[in-house]
């Protein structure tokens, strides 16, 4: 009988595991339909696309945790609109990028910008925009090359307050644990908290299916436990003092009624980057780069090209 349990147990703690690997892989046929481009680096394939005039003002969109570079779209052109040349990609792990082994921690996003700009021989000042836990990774870049960003945008930034909930916190506080819960669990809670916003005003359409159907694909649910782990909770109290200390022009633009990242996080910015112009957006919660989209639009009225 005991060995009957230990099979069953035994089997119960491989299931999240071998369904990971019966997942398809991000292959050239899954990417047929893909936007864009695709530039070979070092930790493989990034998918990316362009808007705007080729002789525009570059502006990079760095986007968060889960959600790939379609986030951007309404954001993007409508800065194209403007006049701006605007750099969509997708973060390795995420949408048609490849699914690299390794820590993604800030160096790992940071290294994969810096190579697809070499590689897309951007030169000069560029405008950076970060949402979510792209607004880690851009003032990671920004800190460790200031020279290179014109203004810095950071849209419900993590790095400053967040809340993603008990299972993430297990994740990061215990290994083993942490692991097989992600693997077993994430899918489901991430589908329910996905159909909780079904409702919502979108200016990207289907936008909730396509955020699901990133679950289909092998080295999502990795990626975003590795994320989770690595860079989630890190420390950026450093890079945005030294952004501060170096003068670059800092607008970091919240949703009043965010629970994902707290508008809390707002005073924290001025603590450490007394400088930093700072815009709240009403009624808008952690989706607001596709919820109000023309709200975001407006606050960013001012960018310099």
């Amino acid at each position: 009988m005991i060995w009957i349990a230990l099979a069953l147990l035994v089997a119960l703690i491989a299931a999240p595991f071998l369904a990971e690997a019966r997942r398809p892989k991000m292959t050239q046929a899954a990417r047929a339909s893909a936007p864009g481009e695709f530039a070979s680096l070092s930790r493989g394939l990034t998918h990316f696309r362009w808007l705007g005039p080729e002789d525009g003002p570059v502006a990079v969109c760095v986007h968060g945790l889960t959600t790939p570079s379609f986030v951007w779209t309404p954001i993007a052109g409508g800065l194209a609109e403007r006049g701006f040349r605007v750099l969509l990609y997708d973060l390795y792990g995420r949408g048609y990028s490849d699914r690299p082994r390794g820590a993604q921690d800030a160096d790992f996003f940071v290294a994969q910008l810096e190579e697809l700009l070499q590689n897309q021989k951007v030169e000069g000042k560029i405008t950076l925009l970060g949402y979510s836990m792209g607004g880690a990774i851009t003032a990671a870049f920004t800190a460790h090359f200031p020279d290179r960003v014109r203004q810095l945008v950071l849209l419900a930034p993590l790095g400053m307050g967040h809340d993603l909930g008990p299972i993430a916190r297990l994740v990061i506080n215990h290994n083993r644990l942490g692991t097989w819960l992600m693997m077993a669990l994430y899918g489901k809670s991430y589908r329910q908290a996905l159909e909780g916003e079904r409702g919502l005003p979108s200016a990207v359409d289907g936008i909730v299916d396509l955020q699901m159907a990133e679950l289909d694909f092998r080295g999502f649910r990795p990626a975003v436990l590795s994320s989770t782990r690595n860079i989630v909770d890190e420390d950026i109290e450093e890079k945005h003092r030294a952004i501060c200390v170096a003068g670059v022009p800092v607008l970091a633009i919240w949703g009043r009624e965010d629970e994902v990242i707290p508008i809390a996080g707002l005073d924290r910015l001025t603590e450490w980057n007394p400088d930093a112009r700072q815009e709240v957006i009403d009624a808008a919660a952690h989706a607001l780069a596709y919820t109000h989209s023309d709200q975001v639009l407006n606050a960013l009225r001012d960018l310099s090209g």
